[in-house]
């Protein structure tokens, strides 16, 4: 089970969502951002073991922040949480840095235990 989870999505609701999700399984949320811009300043210094990323952010999407957070921590995998999942996935690859994309009408705490385990 990570140790360090880091939370990246616009909406603060969201963010509190996932987090009480995770830390009733088990799981340490080390940090949480607001945009993919933020997600990037701030996972070098938090360490994470795994990232979950909004698609749909201001100043930097989660395509972009992926594209990033994979060059800052190479070894971190990354799951995009987003309403647009199918549109993703209908796709030839995932994106860039991004390690698995999961739909928000999916279980995502489900999808984070298989991830890491």
């Amino acid at each position: 089970m990570p140790n360090c989870v880091l939370i990246v999505d616009d909406s603060a609701n969201v963010r509190a969502q996932i987090r009480v999700q995770l830390e009733r399984s088990g799981f340490e949320v080390c940090g949480e951002a607001a945009d993919g811009l933020e997600a990037v300043e701030k996972a070098p210094q938090l360490k994470p073991d795994l990232i979950i990323l909004d698609l749909s952010m201001p100043r930097m999407h989660g395509i972009e922040a992926a594209r990033e957070l994979s060059k800052a921590c190479p070894s971190v995998p990354i799951i995009l949480y987003t309403l647009h999942a199918d549109m993703i996935r209908s796709g030839r690859n995932l994106p860039e840095g991004v390690t698995e994309v999961v739909s928000k009408s999916e279980n995502l705490l489900e999808r984070v235990r298989a991830r890491v385990s």
